[in-house]
Formats: C-alpha cells, structure tokens, sequence
C-alpha cells in the first residue's frame, strides 16, 4: 500500500515535468518552422534554390535516425513489461545511433565543403541554409543524447518505475520527434535542390 501511494506521489510529482517537455517541443518545432519560412522568403525573393545535389550521406543519417527511433520504442515497450536488460541494451543502441547519425551528419559537411566547394559563406545564401536547418538539428541530437542518457542513468540506478518511465516517455517524445524532424527538413531540402 505504501509503494502504491509512493507511486502515486511520484507521478503527480513528475506530470507538470512532462508539460514543459511539450513546450520545449513546441518551441523546438518553432525554430524550425522559422527557419523554414526563412527560406521559402529568401529563395522566393531571389528567384533561385539551393542548387545544389545533396550527398547520398544524407539519406543514410535519414535511415540512421529512423532505426533509433525503433530502438528507442522497443527500449520503451521492455520498460513498462520490467525487462531492465532489453531496456538498457535499446537505450544502448539507440544511444550509438544517435553518435552514429551525427558523424554522418559531419561527413556530409565534409563533402559539402571539400569535395564540393560549397561553404556556410557564399553568395548564394539559400546554400547556407543546408548548414543553418542540419546545424540546428544537431544541436537538438545533442539535447536528446542527454535524454538518453539521463534515462540509462535511471535505469542503472534503483529508482522507483515511475520515475523510469518518465525519462523513458520524455527521451521518446524528444527523440521521436527530432526524427520526424529530421525527415522533414531532408524531404525539404531535396524538394529545394534545385
């Protein structure tokens, strides 16, 4: 009885918790609408798109990202059936996929630059706008790392089951929606290469 009542307290503790991981989505998605619109302003001002043919690496990070997400919900579905292992070992891979989707993100920036020619400053500043939307993209990758991270933390520790459910739902909110995200801005791109 008295778990049940801690239970309780935990999870009207950690609710408003999980409203502001809303708004920081919200915003998040904002940011990105904004730059976004940027964009289709500049482009539809100057007449002319991007111009350039993205790297094939691109569409790899695109399938990187959509695996984690997988990981990440089969790390979620082994924590509400108390299977702390499987849960570790999908935190694990979704982790390094997330490390793996940012150095694929920073080869093609190496393309981008040495084998293309194309720099954050040009005079075409539509192209920029490949560094600025992948840029800020990674800086949010590098948020929900540290979801992940502090819900492999949890799950090492003993803590009660709310509490790792809760960084469990809040790291599959943030980085589900970095992925729906992510497929967003590439479909963007391609459709503004040219």
């Amino acid at each position: 009885m008295m778990a049940q009542i801690q239970h309780e307290k935990d999870r009207l503790d950690l609710t408003p918790k999980k409203f502001v991981m809303w708004l920081f989505v919200f915003a998040s998605f904002m940011i990105f609408a904004a730059f976004t619109s940027g964009f289709i302003v500049y482009v539809g001002g100057k007449g002319h798109g991007i111009n350039v043919i993205l790297p094939d690496v691109f569409k790899y990070s695109t399938a990187v990202i959509i695996i984690s997400s997988v990981t990440l919900f089969l790390a979620s579905r082994a924590a509400k059936r108390l299977e702390f292992g499987k849960q570790r070992l999908f935190l694990w891979l979704t982790f390094a996929l997330g490390i793996l989707f940012c150095a694929i993100q920073f080869d093609g920036w190496y393309i981008l630059t040495n084998k293309m020619g194309i720099y954050f400053v040009n005079p075409n500043a539509a192209r920029s706008f490949i560094y600025i939307l992948t840029g800020v993209h990674i800086l949010h990758i590098f948020a929900g790392l540290m979801f992940l991270l502090g819900a492999l933390i949890t799950s090492y520790r003993n803590k009660p089951q709310a509490i790792n459910l809760y960084r469990m739902e809040i790291s599959s909110i943030f980085w589900h929606f970095l992925d729906i995200i992510w497929i967003y801005l590439y479909v963007f791109l391609l459709l503004n290469q040219h």
